[in-house]
C-alpha cells in the first residue's frame, strides 16, 4: 500500500515541560520509524485556550505532526496515543486526499480554460503580455494617490 501524508495534532496538559513534550515527540517518532513511516515536521503550537473545557483543563499545548506513512501506522499510533495519560486529545486527519481533490480541479480549469481559447481561435495557453498584468499594482489607478488613512 503506497504511503499516505497524515496530519497527527495532540494536546498536552498546560503544565507539561518541554522536556516531556520532547520525550513524547520521541515516542511518536520512534513508532513511525519501526513501522516504516516518516515524519516530515512537528510545529510545536504552544499554549491554547480550548474553546471549553476538556476534563479539567481550560488551556493545553497543541503540538502538529505532518506524518507520511500507512493507515497501519496511524491504527497503532490512535491506539498508543489514546492510552499515554499525558495526551489529552489528538487527532489524525488524512490530507493528501484534499491535495489530490486541489490538483483534480486545478487540471479541470485549466484544460476548460484551453478549450473555450481553442475555440475562440486562440492558443490553448496565454502568451506573455496577454491579459491583465498582475504583478504590477498600480496600473495607471491613482485614485487613491495622495489619500491618507
Amino acid at each position: 500500500m503506497a504511503d499516505r501524508q497524515y496530519e497527527l495534532i495532540y494536546i498536552l496538559p498546560p503544565e507539561t515541560a518541554e522536556q516531556q513534550a520532547n520525550e513524547l515527540h520521541e515516542q511518536v517518532a520512534q513508532i513511525v520509524t519501526r513501522l516504516n513511516g516518516q515524519i516530515e515536521k512537528t510545529e510545536n503550537w504552544g499554549r491554547r485556550k480550548f474553546a471549553y473545557e476538556i476534563g479539567h483543563f481550560k488551556e493545553g499545548v497543541y503540538v502538529l505532526e505532518t506524518i507520511n506513512g500507512s493507515g497501519e501506522l496511524m491504527k497503532e499510533l490512535d491506539r498508543r496515543l489514546k492510552v499515554i495519560d499525558q495526551v489529552v486529545r489528538h487527532m489524525i486527519v488524512r490530507v493528501d486526499e484534499e491535495k489530490q481533490v486541489v490538483d483534480r480541479t486545478r487540471t479541470k480549469r485549466q484544460t476548460e480554460s484551453e478549450r473555450r481559447r481553442v475555440k475562440r481561435g486562440l492558443p490553448p495557453q496565454r502568451q506573455p503580455g496577454e491579459g491583465r498584468s498582475s504583478d504590477n499594482d498600480d496600473d495607471g489607478d491613482d485614485r487613491f494617490d495622495g489619500v491618507e488613512v
